[in-house]
């Protein structure tokens, strides 16, 4: 008997694939353009900026290395985004459980927590000037006022993912761990934060993809101060100084951007296994 063939549907898989493919495409060609560029000569990218290079150097790498202090910057990159996670998984898990656990018996903790989701919908034009001004104020226009800055707005979305995962652990294995003597903070931390472990792992790999790849806010907070310079910022600044060599310029970029797709490759099933797990939970 011959299989009857949905046309409608075969015509929308074809399309599908091919909307697909060009998106691909779209996505990889930046890459292509940037690996090129950083191993080619000035000289070849003016004969062809978009042909393979004739002969692969790496003395735009080194120039990026010798030239710029680029491990100083490197450094503050990594000093802040792990400042900003440890303090994420040290603070923000901890709220979440005291707010799942308690919303619905004390008034306040469920104001708290619709109070921090409110600054989900808060875009960050709209608080940028009186925060800097804020920052300024305070003496934190520094490093560590940009890890609490982060550490803040990564709280509100961090603690409504955490929050209601944590609402979906049987409080029943908190009460027989406290009979088995364990105290409330003994449960959290050998309990609750075991079994939320797949959702705590979703958010800190995705503020720490955040907080690394961040232009915004240390342009506003760190860009009068050369030294204290993230990667993002000084990339920005070096343009400027650098104006012609495209080829540093993007080896410069091409270094970033190693360290946060070999973070995410071994951390995005993670990813996947936080987010699935928080949708079948019950």
């Amino acid at each position: 008997m011959k299989k009857h063939v949905n046309i409608g549907s075969l015509i929308f898989k074809i399309v599908a694939l091919i909307v697909l493919i060009f998106g691909v495409l779209m996505i990889l060609y930046p890459f292509y353009i940037m690996i090129i560029t950083a191993f080619k000569t000035q000289a070849e990218s003016a004969a062809d900026f978009f042909a393979l290079p004739a002969t692969w150097t790496t003395d735009n790498f080194l120039g990026v290395i010798n030239k710029s202090n680029y491990f100083m910057y490197f450094s503050n990159s990594v000093i802040i985004t792990v400042s900003s996670i440890a303090l994420i998984f040290l603070f923000v898990p901890m709220c979440a459980y005291a707010i799942a656990r308690n919303m619905r018996s004390r008034k306040y903790f469920k104001f708290l927590f619709y109070f921090l989701l409110c600054a989900i919908f808060v875009p960050f034009q709209v608080i940028m000037v009186p925060l800097v001004l804020y920052m300024g104020w305070l003496g934190l226009s520094n490093q560590m006022g940009l890890i609490c800055l982060h550490v803040t707005l990564a709280s509100s979305q961090a603690i409504f993912l955490l929050t209601n995962y944590i609402r979906s652990v049987p409080p029943d294995l908190e009460e027989s761990a406290s009979i088995d003597g364990c105290t409330t903070w003994g449960a959290y931390w050998r309990v609750v934060l075991p079994l939320v472990k797949p959702m705590i792992a979703t958010v800190l790999v995705l503020n720490a993809l955040w907080v690394w790849n961040d232009f915004q806010m240390p342009l506003l907070i760190l860009n009068t101060v050369p030294e204290s310079w993230t990667l993002p910022l000084f990339q920005y600044n070096f343009k400027s100084q650098y104006t012609y060599d495209y080829n540093m310029a993007f080896a410069s970029y091409l270094i970033a951007i190693v360290p946060v797709m070999i973070a995410y490759v071994f951390a995005q099933k993670y990813i996947v296994e936080g987010l699935t797990a928080g949708a079948v939970k019950t």
